[in-house]
């Protein structure tokens, strides 16, 4: 959990001073996300299938993958395909980046659809061309001001939050 103090000073010129965010509201709200998600929290990663792909392609080609993969988690690529999908579109990226020979045959002979590779791939491309037109100081103000202003009780936590009870497992 990132503390709100760390929020407040790291984008002090985007906040009007009173930044009213405690670190309870943040708990509250993972509460709730954890709440809405039915306590599901398993997650198949790409990393398995990423290493087990990579044998014949070098170790430069994983490397550069491996950081793709990571690069993928801060999008909604993960959620949306399967991790065989995403390692291979990882792959497929380095390769390349690394203008690797091999991987053309290598690609030609897996039994995954090029066009499902291809459009995880342009997902995974659109975050770089997000990251690369982003410009911090411009909208990270325009965000704080969407951000709904907590409602507080007279206790100091949210109104109308629930207890701290832990999540029922199923």
């Amino acid at each position: 959990m990132m503390d709100c103090s760390l929020i407040k000073s790291k984008f002090s010129y985007a906040t009007s001073g009173d930044f009213l965010y405690r670190p309870q509201h943040l708990l509250d709200c993972e509460f709730y996300l954890l709440e809405m998600m039915d306590c599901s929290l398993i997650v198949y990663l790409p990393y398995r299938p990423l290493t087990l792909y990579c044998e014949s392609l070098g170790p430069e080609v994983l490397n550069t993958a491996w950081h793709i993969v990571n690069d993928s988690l801060r999008s909604d690529v993960l959620l949306t395909y399967p991790p065989h999908l995403i390692a291979l579109s990882a792959l497929h990226i380095a390769s390349v980046l690394h203008n690797n020979d091999n991987a053309t045959s290598w690609f030609s002979d897996i039994t995954v659809s090029m066009e499902k590779i291809t459009e995880v791939s342009q997902q995974i491309m659109e975050l770089y061309d997000l990251w690369r037109r982003f410009d911090e100081k411009k909208e990270i103000p325009s965000i704080f001001m969407r951000m709904p202003r907590p409602r507080m009780s007279h206790s100091g936590s949210l109104a109308g939050s629930r207890s701290s009870t832990p999540c029922q497992m199923r």
